[in-house]
Formats: C-alpha cells, structure tokens, sequence
C-alpha cells in the first residue's frame, strides 16, 4: 500500500511540474500558422524600457546580439557615440533603413548627462 501511494504521489508531482511546461510550449507554437505570427509580433513589439538595450552604453556583446547587427554595425554605434535618440542610427547612416526596422523596437537612446559631445567647432557644449 504505501508502494501505491509513493507511486501515486510522484506521477501527481510529474504532472504537475510538466503542466506549465506543456502549457508554454504548446502556447508559443500555435495551432495554426497564421496565428502563430499574430501572437508572436506584439509581444516582441511590446518591450519594456528597462528591457531595451541602450545604444549609448551597451556592450559590443549586446549590440551583436540584436537582430541584423553584426560585429561591424555594432562596432559603428560604439565609435557613433553619443546618440540623442535612437533615430540617430539611421540619419548618420550609421545601420540601413532594414536593419533600424528591425532592432528599433529593442534600443533606445538615453542621454547621458556629462557625456562628451563631438563638436565640429571644437568649443564645448553650452551648460544649463
């Protein structure tokens, strides 16, 4: 009897901790096709800011990792330094237009206060 019941006990555990698995990976692949890509796209679009990587700090790492980004792009953002938004990747031509589609839902620009600002003048920038 207690065999059964310590059996009876571990299949109850099994299941348990399987369900939300099971529910998980049942949820992010979809029934049908269009679907699948409905429920995919607002959940990458709605990203928080503190999940959004900031091309004004990040490392050369994270920026790799970003989609469309490769070595050579995110060593441009790194020496394009400081950005007063994340626009600015695409006015400085920095990455092309595809690629700013791409990654402009996971970056943004903070502004860095004491940061050194590249001027064509040499004279440094005005303090409030």
């Amino acid at each position: 009897m207690k065999l059964r019941n310590i059996a009876l006990y571990l299949t109850l555990l099994l299941a348990v901790t399987a369900l939300p698995l099971f529910a998980q990976s049942a949820a992010s692949s979809g029934t049908a096709g269009g679907k699948a890509t409905q429920t995919s796209k607002p959940m990458s679009s709605a990203t928080s800011p503190s999940q959004k990587i900031d091309i004004n700090s990040a490392t050369k790492g994270q920026l790799d990792a970003l989609p469309g980004v490769g070595s050579a792009y995110s060593q441009k953002i790194i020496d394009g330094r400081p950005y007063h938004s994340k626009r600015d990747l695409l006015t400085r031509k920095i990455v092309p237009q595809k690629t700013y589609d791409g990654i402009q839902d996971k970056i943004i620009a903070h502004r860095a206060t004491g940061a050194k600002s590249k001027s064509s003048t040499g004279t440094p920038p005005k303090t409030q």
